[in-house]
């Protein structure tokens, strides 16, 4: 079943036990064995490349020019993130399974382990040698980052005890005393943050073609994918009465602080940051002035509407491709078409701000969370630097015209009817993780011993829609259908703008649907978004289907958001929400109708692929100055729906 003759439940064996307790050494028979006797460059002939990444990394492992083992490593190290991509390309490289497995074991044992996770995730990822496998979560491989310091101290005093099947309440960070712990409910969701890893995995900035294939549209799923993880934010924040986010400032105080509570596995705890810090120039990092810098050539391009290449060649993006190159800029790819002009805002930023609880690097302390992916989200600092990020894309966007009712219209297509069947309700469920992967034992036997914190995550009650469909075309026509939620009243019971509610619209599903001459009724499950993903299993669950050889096939695809937040929180009364829903031609929208489904859809395509030609966000993407144009599309029609929550918790049965 795999294109090398290998078991996908051997791959998947060999995945979990090569991540099982990162932080100390192999244990699986097998892999000790290859970690041991296996040779990198003994055979070349096992490589695309004839050795030639692999070759690159001996190199700087015998010259002992490579991080060492236990201490922390980061991404926004430029050196740290250089050794990890020697080895992404060591495993992208390999011709056939038994290479790959030989090299994680033989590098898993020499390499630095947060390097070591990085390179193997992305490789896991993209290699067409492990498209079934399925990851195992990332707050069950490196628990220590999501979970206080003084929870991971009474669970390793437990695993000591010989305690067994416990449970440790890991509550968020903060108090009430903070007005924006309201959302920290969503912030430090643990599936936000593997979300937000998954959207890096699938779209990572120094990403080449050269890898295997061409990811199309990534500058755009760059926007799009932040787009929607910051209006999901929004709507969370209007469900607690909370004022809209505010852009970051960065000649103004930076007013949220935010303490981690967490401990890297060596190196100290994360860093914290005070309230009302002033940002700074960050030594052997960059200054404030270059970010401004960066951002003006971007203003101005949009401004000009067109960007320059490295030739100085004018590319204009006052087109639909217009968002994908900026998008590229932005996140400062190797696709974009200028690195060296306009920079790479992004990463500057955001390793900028991570920086501030030591811009002088006086006291050598560790880096903070948003130094991390997966940890990012937790700090509400984070979220102000990306809405001013999206603030930039969106000047863009609502400099190109707005669609007409022609482009607008799908003939003879009407949507008669939208319906909801079932409460739309939310509520708060107890969810346990696995600390097992921080809890060091230094011994050589294998055994999860039951130790698990437990967090408060929200979810929701299952609903449908019913929407029916008029076709008078006389024949069968494949649509798809596009749904969408917009907030209709701000945190103050204020009612937002049309236009400012479209910007602010979540996708909430997307599907191809064949309509047969005259009435259609579509019934359309929550569970079957194809935007969402469920939460992976436990660590321990995951082997125990592994070696009975169970179908992992639901949990592949782990790029989109996490299914039990489809729906925003909701409050009391109801927040309401405007819900349109799109029927769109299929014949000149969709790519490739077969990865638009639950399992493999999400707003990144399938190994470069995407599936929708629209841009994303069809058809609220531009802006609105006219509501009524939209009301007088029949293919179109919204409804009006209340989202609720009435403050009920469900603890672990």
């Amino acid at each position: 079943d795999e294109p090398d003759g290998v078991s996908k439940y051997q791959k998947q064996h060999d995945v979990y036990y090569a991540f099982y307790k990162i932080f100390e050494p192999l244990r699986e028979s097998n892999l000790v064995e290859k970690a041991a006797t296996f040779n990198p460059v003994g055979d070349v002939s096992m490589y695309k490349d004839g050795g030639v990444a692999v070759q690159n990394l001996m190199y700087e492992l015998t010259h002992q020019r490579l991080l060492e083992k236990k201490h922390w490593a980061v991404a926004t190290n430029k050196r740290h993130l250089e050794e990890a991509i020697m080895l992404f390309e060591v495993f992208m490289q390999c011709k056939d399974w038994n290479c790959v497995a030989s090299n994680a074991a033989y590098f898993r044992e020499r390499v630095n382990e947060e390097e070591f996770i990085y390179a193997a995730y992305h490789a896991i990822k993209h290699s067409p040698l492990t498209q079934h496998v399925v990851l195992p979560a990332i707050y069950e491989v490196k628990p220590r980052h999501f979970t206080k310091t003084q929870i991971a101290e009474e669970a390793y005093e437990a695993k000591e005890m010989k305690l067994r099947n416990v449970f440790f309440q890991n509550n968020f960070t903060g108090t009430p005393n903070d007005i924006e712990h309201r959302v920290a409910y969503f912030r430090e969701d643990i599936g936000v943050g593997t979300h937000h890893l998954m959207i890096h995995l699938e779209n990572p900035f120094w990403w080449k073609d050269t890898y295997g294939y061409h990811i199309d549209r990534k500058g755009e799923n760059f926007f799009y994918a932040y787009h929607q993880l910051l209006n999901r934010y929004e709507a969370e924040r209007i469900s607690n009465h909370l004022p809209p986010l505010e852009e970051l400032k960065l000649d103004k105080p930076l007013k949220q602080g935010f303490a981690p509570q967490t401990t890297y596995n060596f190196g100290g705890p994360f860093a914290t940051r005070n309230d009302n810090v002033h940002l700074q120039d960050v030594d052997n990092v960059g200054r404030i002035h270059e970010i401004v810098h960066m951002e003006d050539r971007i203003h101005d391009a949009i401004a000009h509407g067109y960007v320059e290449d490295e030739q100085g060649n004018k590319i204009n993006i006052e087109n639909e491709q217009g968002i994908d190159i900026l998008g590229d800029i932005i996140q400062s790819s190797l696709y974009s078409p200028n690195r060296k002009y306009y920079g790479n805002l992004t990463t500057l930023a955001y390793t900028m701000l991570d920086h501030q609880t030591d811009p002088k690097n006086k006291y050598d302390t560790p880096p903070g969370v948003l130094a991390h992916l997966e940890t990012l989200p937790r700090d509400p600092a984070a979220w102000r630097l990306h809405k001013r990020i999206d603030n930039i894309f969106r000047e863009h966007i609502d400099s190109l015209p707005p669609y007409t009712k022609e482009q607008l219209e799908f003939t003879g297509i009407t949507v008669s009817d939208v319906q909801i069947q079932g409460s739309l309700e939310t509520y708060f469920e107890e969810y346990k993780y696995d600390l097992i992967n921080g809890l060091n034992d230094n011994t050589t036997e294998t055994e999860f011993y039951g130790i698990y914190a437990t967090m408060p995550r929200l979810n929701h009650k299952e609903f449908s829609y019913k929407i029916h469909v008029q076709n008078n075309n006389g024949a069968s026509k494949k649509a798809v259908i596009r749904l969408l939620a917009m907030p209709y009243r701000d945190g103050n019971g204020a009612i937002i703008p049309f236009d400012e509610g479209r910007w602010l619209a979540i996708e909430m599903d997307l599907f191809v649907k064949t309509l047969t001459s005259g009435d259609n009724e579509i019934d359309r499950k929550s569970s079957e978004a194809s935007i969402t993903v469920p939460d992976v299993p436990t660590y321990k669950t995951l082997v125990e289907k592994t070696e009975n050889r169970e179908n992992l096939e639901m949990y592949e695809s782990s790029t989109g958001i996490p299914n039990r937040l489809l729906l925003p929180k909701g409050c009391e009364e109801g927040t309401e929400f405007r819900l349109p829903v799109a029927v769109t031609d299929a014949e000149n929208d969709v790519n490739d109708e077969s990865i638009i489904t639950m399992q493999k859809y999400h707003h990144y395509g399938v190994r470069g692929v995407q599936p929708d030609n629209r841009p994303f966000g069809y058809p609220l993407d531009r802006r609105v100055p006219d509501e009524h144009i939209v009301d007088e599309v029949s293919n179109i029609k919204a409804t009006m729906v209340k989202v609720y929550n009435h403050n009920v918790f469900i603890p672990l049965s």
